[in-house]
């Protein structure tokens, strides 16, 4: 048989390629596959882009402190995500801290 493959693929690659297929394809969509990448897994872990409207992207922040920093990191952070970007660019970053579910 041509073109069939006879060994098995990764679960976690057919998952990826069903994820990437599902994703919006907006700008948003894509900083949020690039954040981690971008910020870090520390800093992933804390906060998260939650929408981008004209080029400023509001990251959600788990505390005022994360926002504050990521603020100061602004800059970096963009020229990080906009290297990486195919559906646009971003001007800014806009942290904001949000309470913690049920509070």
């Amino acid at each position: 048989m041509r073109g069939f493959r006879r060994s098995p693929r990764s679960l976690g690659l057919a998952i990826d390629q069903i994820q990437a297929g599902l994703a919006p394809e907006t700008l948003l969509a894509e900083v949020q596959g690039a954040w981690a990448a971008a910020v870090g897994e520390a800093i992933a872990a804390q906060a998260q882009p939650v929408a981008e409207r004209g080029g400023v992207l509001t990251v959600a922040c788990s505390a005022s402190v994360w926002a504050q920093e990521l603020d100061l990191m602004g800059p970096e952070v963009i020229e990080r995500l906009n290297a990486t970007l195919k559906r646009g660019s971003l001007a800014r970053l806009r942290c904001v801290a949000t309470p913690p579910p049920g509070a």
